[in-house]
C-alpha cells in the first residue's frame, strides 16, 4: 500500500521478510540475519533461558487461543520424557483467510529456525509442519526450504557442529477446519479421525504419540526469532500490556484496500478501517467489522474506537482468533451474515459432541426460518439461549466459539431481528424471501424493457402502460430492476 499514513501503522515482524527476500534462496535468509537467533540460542543460552526469554516477551498464540507463549514452552520443557515433539499448525482453515500461507511462502526460513530453537528450548529433536494440502506453493516452498537447511548443517543432526540435533517434517491435512484445533490436528496426525481429545491432559503433558508436545501456529513462530535476537523489552515495545507485539490480518470486506496488514496490537479498529483500509468502498455508510473468522463477533461503528487486542475484542462477544477481518456495509444484513458464517461451521463441524453437532444445526433451522419470513419473535430468546448452551457445553474451541456471530449480532443489531420475525422485512433488502418488487405507477413509463429479462415472465403490461408484476410468481432476481431506466421498480 502506497499511503503514507498506511506505512506509519504497520510494523513487519513476522512478516518482515515476505516480499523482501527470495524464499528459494537460504543465503537471502541468511543476509538478513537467518540462523543468527538458533546459534544465540545455541550457543549463548540455557535452554530455560530461551524459554524464559519468550515468556517475558508476552507473546501470546497468534493462532486464536492467545495463550502465552512462553508458559506452554515452560509446560512442554518440564514435562519428563524421552521424546518431544514441537509442531507447527500451519491448517488456516478460516474462509478469506491466508496470513500463514503468505508467510510460509514467503519466508518459510523464519519458521523453521523458530522451531528449531523451539525444539532446543524444551528438550525435542523432532518437528512436525501439520500444513493443508490446498496450500502446494507454501508446501513446496517449505520442503526446499527444509533441504537447503539440511544441506549447510543448519537442521537434521549435530546443528552447526554442536549436540544439538532436531529435524522437522511435513504432514499434508486434507482440509478439514476442525483440524485446526490443536488435539485434532494430532489424531489426524497419528491417522485418526480429525477429532478434538478431552484435555486435561495437555499437549505438553501428553500430546503425539503420548509425547509431550508443543504446539504452535505459522504467525507464532514467525515472531521467535527477533525476540531471540532483539530481545523481550524491544518486543514489548509494540502493542500494549495485555497483548504485546504486532499481529497479522486479512482485512477484506467492503473497504478500498484490501490485504494482508501486520499493526501494532492496540491500534484502534477506526485506524484500521480508515487509515489502512481506506475507508468503506463505494461512499456506503460503515455498519460492522467482523474479527476472528467465522467464529468471531460483528462490532458495530459505536465501538469502531476499540483498541485491536485479545481482551478488548472478548469484552465486545468477539475474539483475535486467526487474524480474519471483514468489514461491512449498510447493504449487509446482519440475520443473514450469522446465517452465512453458521453454515460453515455447522457443516465443518466433527460430529463428536452433541452440543456442537446438534446445536449448530437447530441454531442454522432457527436461523433459516427467520431469513426466510417465517421466524417469530420467541425465536430470538431461543437462538440466544441454545447459543450459550452450544458455548458453555461444546468439548473444543469450535463449538464454542462458532455462535459468537449470532450473539453479537443479537446484542448489537436486535432491530434488525425483529424487522424479520414481526414485520417480515430485511432492512437491508438481502434476503430475497422477505422481498417484493413492486412498480411504482408514478414513474412506469410503459417501455416494456423489463418484460423481456424476467426469466420467469411474471411482468404483464402493453407498451405505454402501467406494468404489473406477480408476486406470487417473482423469484426475487433483481434483473427487472437493473433493467429499468427510469427506477420505476422497487423492491421492499
Amino acid at each position: 500500500m502506497s499511503n503514507q499514513n498506511t506505512e506509519i501503522r504497520q510494523v513487519r515482524i513476522a512478516m518482515r521478510n515476505c516480499g523482501i527476500i527470495d524464499p528459494s534462496n537460504i543465503m537471502e535468509y541468511i543476509a538478513r540475519s537467518g540462523y543468527d537467533a538458533l546459534a544465540k540460542a545455541i550457543f549463548e543460552m540455557q535452554p530455560n533461558e530461551v524459554v524464559d526469554v519468550v515468556k517475558a516477551s508476552g507473546l501470546r498464540g497468534r493462532g486464536g487461543g492467545g495463550f502465552s507463549t512462553g508458559t506452554k514452552w515452560q509446560f512442554t520443557a518440564a514435562a519428563k520424557a524421552d521424546k518431544k515433539f514441537v509442531m507447527c499448525n500451519a491448517d488456516e482453515g478460516d474462509p478469506g483467510a491466508f496470513m500463514d500461507r503468505s508467510i510460509l511462502e514467503g519466508d518459510p526460513h523464519g519458521v523453521l529456525e523458530a522451531m528449531a530453537i523451539c525444539g532446543y528450548a524444551i528438550g525435542a529433536q523432532e518437528g512436525v509442519i501439520y500444513i493443508r494440502a490446498e496450500y502446494p506453493r507454501a508446501v513446496e516452498r517449505l520442503y526446499q526450504a527444509i533441504d537447503q537447511a539440511e544441506s549447510m548443517g543448519l537442521l537434521g543432526d549435530n546443528i552447526m557442529g554442536s549436540n544439538f540435533s532436531f529435524k522437522i517434517s511435513l504432514y499434508l491435512g486434507a482440509g478439514a477446519f476442525v483440524c485446526g484445533e490443536e488435539t485434532a490436528l494430532m489424531n489426524s496426525v497419528q491417522g485418526g479421525r480429525g477429532e478434538p481429545r478431552l484435555k486435561p491432559p495437555f499437549p505438553a503433558q501428553r500430546g503425539l504419540w503420548d509425547a509431550p508436545t508443543n504446539i504452535n501456529n505459522v504467525e507464532t513462530f514467525a515472531n521467535i526469532t527477533q525476540i531471540i535476537l532483539k530481545g523481550s523489552d524491544w518486543f514489548r515495545s509494540f502493542g500494549n500490556e495485555d497483548s504485546p507485539g504486532t499481529k497479522v490480518f486479512a482485512l477484506a470486506g467492503k473497504v478500498n484496500n484490501v490485504g494482508l496488514i501486520e499493526i501494532p496490537m492496540g491500534l484502534p479498529l477506526r485506524d484500521v478501517v480508515d487509515k489502512i483500509g481506506g475507508g468503506v468502498a463505494d461512499g456506503k455508510k460503515f455498519k460492522a467489522i467482523q474479527t476472528g473468522g467465522p467464529s468471531g463477533g460483528c462490532i458495530p461503528a459505536e465501538h469502531l474506537d476499540t483498541p485491536v487486542d485479545f481482551k478488548s475484542l472478548g469484552a465486545l462477544g468477539s475474539i483475535m482468533g486467526s487474524g480474519g477481518m471483514i468489514v461491512m456495509d449498510e447493504d449487509d444484513c446482519m440475520v443473514g451474515i450469522s446465517k452465512f458464517f453458521l453454515e460453515f461451521t455447522a457443516e465443518e463441524s466433527c460430529g463428536k459432541c452433541t452440543p456442537c453437532r446438534v446445536g449448530n444445526m437447530r441454531l442454522l433451522e432457527i436461523l433459516t426460518r427467520i431469513t426466510e419470513g417465517t421466524g417469530k419473535e420467541s425465536d430470538l430468546a431461543e437462538l440466544e439461549n441454545l447459543s450459550r448452551t452450544v458455548c458453555d457445553t461444546s468439548l473444543c474451541g469450535l463449538g464454542q466459539s462458532s455462535p459468537n456471530p449470532i450473539l453479537s449480532t443479537l446484542k448489537f443489531y436486535r432491530d434488525e431481528y425483529l424487522a424479520h420475525v414481526v414485520d417480515k422485512k430485511c432492512p437491508s433488502g438481502t434476503c430475497t424471501d422477505l422481498l417484493n418488487y413492486e412498480v411504482v405507477a408514478e414513474k412506469c413509463k410503459g417501455c416494456t424493457l423489463c418484460k423481456p429479462v424476467c426469466p420467469v415472465n411474471c411482468i404483464s403490461g402493453e407498451r405505454k402502460e402501467v406494468h404489473i408484476i406477480d408476486q406470487d410468481a417473482c423469484i426475487k432476481c433483481g434483473a427487472c430492476v437493473d433493467k429499468c431506466p427510469f427506477n420505476a421498480i422497487i423492491k421492499g
